[in-house]
């Protein structure tokens, strides 16, 4: 549930490609290798697309234009050879091919269009898509455009939408204090506080649920139809309230009671937190979350049990409210006879979110609870220069790939982008660690093993959230879920573990993003 989701694939871009030309050879015609050489494709001054006269035939007669798409003319009576195929389709994909910094993006192009290597070798006489592509690579200038001018929203729009959403990730926090006293039993289990089970089972259960519904919620929202995206979290949402009840209930023991009701109110916040946050409504839900901050005085003086629950319920009522408005556009139909994102598409989110939200559980359970609190709430904090991070990090690839003009540049390039991305976020997590630390009542200093964990859980996190942003979700989750199962089974391991994961996926984003198909829109 911490921002939004790109779903990026390697394509050359929004653009259509323009038809590829298959001439039909003459087995008698010489192939291009044997072919004197010829004059390429269009220079920097011609415009894409529109082709440059093909170069004289040997005998001195003009051999004709690339002109596209033009059935292939028979061989000339008087023995001169065809207009070679392969200038008119440097001609043709001038534009890709000029923009492209490796021969593996104008193969990507060729096999996209479904030419075979059996065509490719009898049309143009490659071997395959690859050697074609470095001939195409070879004979067409590279011409790159110039980037466009940042606009100021990148700065202060993006930056403070994304503070604003790291707040409302944080504020639900202040439930917990105010509910403290009324959570109140006798006996616990497994070694952990009363109540604290159905708690973080219902908590699980959300994260688990809610990541996947926002995945398939932001795809209806790719595909221009926010309707449908309203129509799926009606349906979603009540239903993952229903299912984090359900588990509190069943996971609660004896004298649990008030924590599985206050774990149903939290199913229920979840779900219309997920509503507002996917649709965009951030500053409904921060309204809503107001009356939370009546929790500040409790951090010094007791207040009466009325005037908590009256707090929490208000700001759950509120919070619900919102929800339930944004959501009338889900109530018309849509077209008939639309499918929409299969299920099954949305699984990995869900098991990111399971694996994360695990790793952030382990990350407050400390000598005492209000350090690891301090713990948690830094890293719910982070999520929201983190997601800004996310967004630089697109923005700068992009731009290097409009700028640079080999793949060995744009790799570096990309590569010290990823560093001071992370770096930044890296010291983020530690600053608001010391502030929480230095602002909450009683919190002790972390020690530095315990810090060095919390730094290695944050970097495991932005890191699997950047190779979600990329498509590589399922990689992301692996990782995580298995860094949670093993710190699950020996929690003394957890530097150890959550470094393994950190080295892991910072491979994983090394080979993965500093290919330069890999940002293309």
């Amino acid at each position: 549930m911490s921002g939004s989701l790109w779903l990026k694939s390697p394509k050359t871009g929004g653009t259509p490609l323009p038809a590829i030309p298959r001439p039909r050879r003459d087995p008698r015609a010489n192939r291009p290798d044997d072919a004197p050489p010829r004059t390429p494709g269009p220079t920097a001054a011609e415009p894409a697309g529109h082709p440059a006269p093909a170069g004289p035939a040997p005998d001195g007669r003009p051999s004709g234009t690339a002109e596209a798409p033009a059935p292939a003319a028979p061989p000339p009576a008087g023995g001169g050879l065809a207009a070679d195929p392969l200038d008119e389709l440097a001609a043709r994909l001038d534009g890709f091919v000029a923009a492209a910094v490796h021969p593996d993006e104008i193969a990507a192009i060729l096999e996209s269009d479904g030419m075979t290597d059996e065509h490719i070798r009898l049309t143009y006489g490659r071997a395959d898509s690859f050697s074609l592509a470095e001939d195409l690579y070879a004979r067409v200038e590279r011409r790159h455009p110039e980037p466009s001018a940042p606009s100021a929203g990148v700065w202060h729009g993006e930056l403070w939408g994304c503070l604003l959403r790291g707040l409302v990730f944080a504020l639900p926090g202040l439930a917990y204090v105010l509910a403290a006293p009324l959570l109140v039993a006798e006996h616990g289990r497994f070694g952990l506080p009363a109540g604290t089970v159905p708690l973080l089972a219902g908590a699980v259960t959300g994260w688990v649920w809610n990541q996947a519904l926002s995945h398939r919620a932001y795809t209806w929202l790719g595909l221009g139809d926010r309707p449908a995206a309203a129509r799926a979290l009606l349906t979603g949402a009540p239903a993952g309230a229903l299912t984090g009840t359900a588990v509190a209930l069943m996971t609660a023991g004896p004298g649990e009671t008030p924590a599985a009701v206050f774990a149903a109110g939290q199913s229920l916040y979840f779900a219309a937190a997920t509503v507002l946050l996917v649709l965009g409504r951030e500053r409904a839900l921060l309204c809503a979350l107001l009356p939370l901050a009546g929790a500040v005085p409790a951090f010094r003086w007791d207040l009466p049990d009325a005037l908590r629950s009256g707090l929490l319920l208000a700001s759950l009522a509120a919070s619900v409210a919102l929800a339930a408005v944004v959501l009338r556009p889900g109530l018309r139909r849509g077209a008939a006879g639309r499918g929409g994102p299969p299920r099954a598409a949305s699984l990995p989110y869900g098991l990111f979110g399971l694996g994360s939200g695990l790793l952030v559980l382990h990350a407050g359970v400390a000598d005492t609870l209000v350090s690891g609190a301090g713990a948690v709430v830094a890293l719910t904090l982070s999520m929201g220069p983190a997601e800004w991070l996310l967004h630089r990090f697109r923005g700068e690839s992009l731009t290097r790939l409009r700028t640079l003009t080999t793949a060995r540049e744009f790799r570096r390039a990309v590569t010290g982008t990823l560093v001071l991305c992370l770096g930044g976020y890296l010291t983020v997590l530690l600053a608001l660690t010391l502030a929480a630390t230095l602002v909450w009542p009683g919190a002790p200093w972390p020690t530095l093993p315990r810090l060095v964990t919390l730094l290695l859980i944050g970097t495991v996190l932005w890191l699997g959230l950047l190779l979600q942003a990329f498509g590589a979700v399922l990689s992301a989750a692996t990782v995580c879920l298995s860094a949670a199962a093993a710190q699950t089974v020996h929690p003394a391991a957890g530097p150890l573990t959550a470094g393994g994961a950190a080295a892991l996926l910072a491979a994983l984003t090394c080979v993965l993003l500093v290919r330069p198909t890999a940002h293309r829109a």
